[in-house]
């Protein structure tokens, strides 16, 4: 869309394209219905400001995939004290290659772990076995996955066919478009606008997330709990481009997802929400059958009951309403250290430069020296084993 003779042509195609009415369109952007209509019937010359804000606003409702759905943190019990089956029989991961430390959590005193794949075990046999998974695991996870020719579905199925206790799954829509608008659903939870089985919420403006930089509030991220933390099911609604923004240094523009909407699922809830993702294979169902049945976003009018008050638009695009299912997507990732060489990049690079320096002078050899008494532990051993070996050594088919 270049000229403005043809930018009101195209933006109808494109509009009728996607299946968005000029209405929904129009609300998007914050815009009229009508202004909408006079620059397609090319009436009107939007700036070039109102420009970007029509194309931001259409790309909402891009049927490209504009959201995709991810596991996103697995804790599974099992009630057995064989850790060889669990590994071996479960997870399909030669055994061998994990390492062991005598430091658990959640109660259990030990764990056998590669990378972010966590096992924990402990001498209590009634506490069983433990596989935490959190989100740098689950897509390492599946990278075996992958390697084995299996998905989470044979996984799950595998679990729950051993007698397993889901205790926690944490499934994540991530919005790439700008679907929600999280601010917006912060003012309808405190206008009332948020009505469901759920009686709190708690939103930041979250400063204390992503500011680096007193003067960088306008660049805060925002996000909002809906429903008790302690509770067995709670959604978390934030912006994802600003996570990314703080953690590895993404500017917002280049940020893949916008935004995520997690449902953290715990004990039966977790439970139940396995069995029908595998009983009916529909993720798209399932995951917003969840959203649905505990809460929706209304538009509030003083001339009508609350019962009466209609979906609002956006939440009703975003939850189903005329755009194509969303599936289950996976997004493998290897083993790395990247963390480790963040820190090191970040903490220890300076000064390894400036004794290489000091040598390129002329100066003593500090490095040679440190590496004359400097050996590795079994741990490093272990990790250059597990870096070193194809994925395909590393799973059991």
């Amino acid at each position: 869309m270049t000229s403005d003779n043809s930018f009101g042509h195209e933006l109808k195609m494109k509009r009728e394209t996607y299946g968005i009415s000029q209405n929904k369109l129009a609300v998007t952007a914050g815009l009229s219905r009508q202004y909408i209509n006079d620059i397609e019937n090319s009436k009107k010359i939007p700036t070039k400001e109102t420009k970007d804000r029509i194309l931001k606003a259409l790309e909402k409702f891009n049927p490209e995939s504009p959201m995709y759905i991810l596991i996103d943190y697995v804790r599974i019990r099992f009630p057995t004290c064989n850790l060889k089956d669990v590994i071996e029989d479960i997870l399909k991961i030669n055994i061998s290659y994990m390492q062991y430390e005598a430091r658990g959590m959640f109660g259990y005193s030990a764990r056998y772990f590669i990378g972010d794949v966590i096992v924990l075990t402990s001498p209590d046999e009634t506490k069983g076995i433990l596989l935490e998974l959190r989100g740098h695991g689950c897509r390492q996870f599946e990278s075996y996955l992958l390697a084995q020719e299996r998905s989470w579905n044979d996984f799950l199925a595998a679990c729950l066919d051993s007698g397993a206790i889901m205790k926690r799954l944490d499934l994540a829509i991530n919005d790439c478009t700008g679907i929600l608008d999280i601010p917006e659903l912060v003012r309808k939870c405190n206008n009332d606008e948020c009505v469901g089985i759920f009686r709190s919420f708690k939103s930041y403006a979250s400063g204390e997330l992503v500011s680096r930089m007193e003067e960088d509030r306008e660049r805060m991220g925002n996000t909002l709990y809906i429903g008790s933390l302690k509770s067995d099911v709670y959604f978390c609604i934030y912006e994802k481009d600003y996570e990314q923004y703080l953690k590895n240094d993404i500017p917002l523009e280049e940020a893949e997802v916008k935004n995520r909407f997690e449902i953290r699922l715990k004990n039966e809830r977790a439970y139940y929400t396995v069995v029908d993702l595998l009983a009916y294979e529909d993720v798209d169902e399932t995951v917003f059958g969840i959203i649905n049945h505990y809460m929706r976003f209304v538009d509030k009018r003083e001339d009508v009951e609350k019962e009466s008050w209609e979906l609002n638009e956006r939440w009703s695009y975003f939850i189903g309403e005329g755009r194509r299912s969303i599936k289950l997507t996976t997004k493998p990732e290897p083993y790395t250290i990247d963390r480790t060489v963040k820190w090191l990049r970040k903490q220890v690079d300076s000064t390894l430069l400036m004794l290489e320096k000091v040598k390129e002078k002329g100066g003593f050899d500090y490095l040679e020296e440190i590496r004359k008494t400097t050996e590795l532990k079994d741990k490093h051993k272990a990790i250059i084993k597990q870096l070193t070996t194809p994925v395909e050594n590393i799973v059991l088919n």
